[in-house]
Parts: structure tokens; C-alpha cells; sequence
């Protein structure tokens, strides 16, 4: 049985009849969640579409490390247009106005580009570790190893997935009844196989990678192994331990972001799809969904827009090509104690090519 469901009467429309008020929820809630979601849509748009444009536009954007942002925006510019402006446009009408296929397809679409940018960040933690920590040495990452990278977030995405549109499990609306995805709450065990799967391979172990890669980053910087490698021109100052706690904020940030839009989503449907005899409200059961779609709008804030070259090609950019804080002043040749730290800001969130 649905959990999320009251059970079927007469006088109750299907997901695709007609609106689900008040049988699933008080309009109002449909009315809060579209405003909601035209905020995502906008933010993100804007957000992404930014990085996107700016990143073909400036040739030094272009670095290998910089791939799997580029490739992390284009992922969420997708979730953005296929998932959360539909769910924009079902919640205002108070059902899934476009019918069950879209359905199905808007479902994996979402859930595609949503374990694309997932993985994204994966990978991005794991470049980082390679980049920082050297554990292979003089390893220098190369446009092939970006392309691969990007290669596999698509491809094992697909292979996750893909199966329920070929019968192992299915996309199915969920919640308040105004978005798809996989079915989580019905019950039994192909549905519950498939989630078991999904949380493993789609969830904990990108997040294993993000914990191992970013802690042993942190351990690196605190052991002194960043900074061992530029003591010929470069002592320990008050800069330097300021950029090392900048950057230990930044990752802390970029962790409880990844927790705050996935955790929810995860832990929800793997309770849910343990436990058949669970009942949720529809509106409970739409905020981890909601949650997971508001990471279109943290990522290109936390991993873009933070990082200072990045700043410099947008505002030249927006002021059209006359930078406001002077662009292209000459690099001294020794790099002074605050472009070494900028150094590692970048080397956490990549501009400067390796």
C-alpha cells in the first residue's frame, strides 16, 4: 500500500485526474511549495547558467581540475529545467498535469542529473585529495583523466537509473503527487531492492569518498604537507594559518551542504522502503525530495562562487571586460605569503591549472 496515500474513494483523483487538494494536503501547501519552487528555479537558473557561460567565455576557467564544475552545473541546470519548473507547474495546478509518461521520464531525468551532480562532488572531493595530497606523487591531472571523470558520473548514473524503466522498481509520483521519482514507498521486494541499491551505490559511497578525501585533505594541511612543499619561499605566518582555516571552513561547508540536500532524501527512502507499514503525510513525504533539489542552488555558491578567479572572470565579465578591481596586474615572481594562500583556496576549489 502507499504510505504517503489515504486510501482510494471515489471522490479521490488520480495523481493525474485532477488537483489533490485537500485530499493530500490544504492548497496553501501546494501554493507555499510552487513558491518555493520558483525560487529554485530562478536561483539555480541564474546560478548555473553563470558558471556555464562564464566557464566557455574565459580560457583560463578551462583547466582539467575545472571540468567536473563545469560538469557539476551542467547537471544541475538539467535537474533545474526538468524537475523542479515541473514540479513549479504541478504544484500550482495541484496534480502531475502532464501525464503519467512525463512522469516516468521526469522522474529519470531527475534522478539522472541528480546522481550526475551527486557523484560530481565525489569526484571533485577526490581530485582535491589527488591534488593536494599527492598520494601517486608527481601525478599531474590531465584533460583525459577531467573527461573520464565526467565519463563516469553520466555512466554509472545510467546504470542506476535506467532499471526502472525496465521493471525493477518504477517512477511514480510522490508526495504531494506533483513530482516522480523512484517508488520508495510501496513496498515489497523489488521495490525495496532497488532502493537498498540505490542508497548504497548512489549515496553512501560518494559520501564514503567526500569523508576519506576531504579528511585526509584537512590532516595534510594541518601536518604541514602543503605548505612543506613551498618552505623554500614561504614561511608559516598569520596568513597562512588564516587561508588553512578558511579552507577548513569552506570544507566543513561543502559536507554539510552535500548532508543537508541528501541526507533527508536517503535516509527517508530507505526508512520507508524497509518499513511497508509506515504511514507519512504527503507534505512530510515531499521535503526531502524539496531538500534534495535546493543542492542546484548550494553548489555553484559553494564550489564557484567562492573561488576568487572565478569572481575576477564574472565581474570582468558583467562589467565588460573592465574589472573594477584592476585585472591584470603582474604576478611577482617570488609568490608572497597571501598569493601563496590563495594558492590553496584554489587548489580546493579549482581555477588555477595543475
Amino acid at each position: 500500500m502507499d504510505s504517503t496515500q489515504e486510501p482510494p474513494n471515489s471522490s479521490t483523483p488520480g495523481p493525474f485526474d485532477g488537483p489533490q487538494w485537500p485530499h493530500q494536503a490544504p492548497r496553501a501547501t501546494y501554493l507555499v511549495v510552487a513558491v518555493l519552487m520558483g525560487l529554485v528555479v530562478a536561483s539555480a537558473s541564474l546560478l548555473n547558467g553563470l558558471v556555464i557561460v562564464v566557464s566557455v567565455r574565459h580560457k583560463r576557467l578551462r583547466s582539467p581540475l575545472n571540468y567536473i564544475l563545469l560538469n557539476l552545473a551542467v547537471a544541475n541546470l538539467l535537474v533545474t529545467l526538468c524537475g523542479s519548473s515541473v514540479s513549479l507547474s504541478n504544484n500550482i495546478s495541484g496534480f502531475f498535469v502532464f501525464g503519467e509518461r512525463l512522469c516516468q521520464l521526469e522522474g529519470f531525468m531527475v534522478s539522472l542529473t541528480g546522481i550526475v551532480g551527486l557523484w560530481s562532488l565525489a569526484i571533485l572531493a577526490l581530485e582535491r585529495y589527488l591534488v593536494v595530497c599527492r598520494p601517486l606523487g608527481d601525478f599531474r591531472f590531465q584533460q583525459q583523466h577531467a573527461a573520464s571523470g565526467c565519463a563516469f558520473t553520466w555512466g554509472w548514473s545510467l546504470l542506476w537509473t535506467t532499471p526502472p524503466l525496465l521493471g525493477w522498481s518504477s517512477y511514480v509520483p510522490e508526495g504531494l503527487r506533483t513530482s516522480c521519482g523512484p517508488n520508495w514507498y510501496t513496498g515489497g521486494s523489488n521495490n525495496s531492492s532497488y532502493i537498498l541499491a540505490l542508497f548504497v551505490t548512489c549515496f553512501v559511497m560518494p559520501l564514503s569518498l567526500i569523508l576519506f578525501s576531504y579528511t585526509n585533505l584537512l590532516l595534510t594541511l594541518r601536518a604541514g604537507g602543503f605548505w612543506g612543499q613551498q618552505r623554500s619561499w614561504l614561511l608559516l605566518s598569520d596568513t597562512t594559518q588564516q587561508a588553512e582555516r578558511e579552507v577548513t571552513r569552506m570544507v566543513v561547508a561543502m559536507v554539510v551542504a552535500f548532508l543537508t540536500c541528501w541526507l533527508p532524501y536517503a535516509t527517508f527512502a530507505l526508512v520507508v522502503a524497509t518499513h511497508k507499514d509506515i504511514v507519512i503525510q504527503p507534505a512530510l513525504a515531499s521535503l526531502p525530495s524539496y531538500f534534495s533539489k535546493t543542492a542546484t542552488v548550494y553548489n555553484p555558491i559553494i564550489y564557484v562562487f567562492m573561488n576568487k578567479q572565478f569572481q575576477s572572470c564574472l565581474l570582468g565579465m558583467l562589467c565588460c571586460g573592465h574589472h573594477p578591481r584592476g585585472m591584470g596586474k603582474t604576478s611577482p615572481a617570488a609568490p608572497s605569503p597571501q598569493v601563496a594562500a590563495e594558492g590553496l583556496r584554489n587548489k580546493v576549489t579549482p581555477s588555477h591549472p595543475v
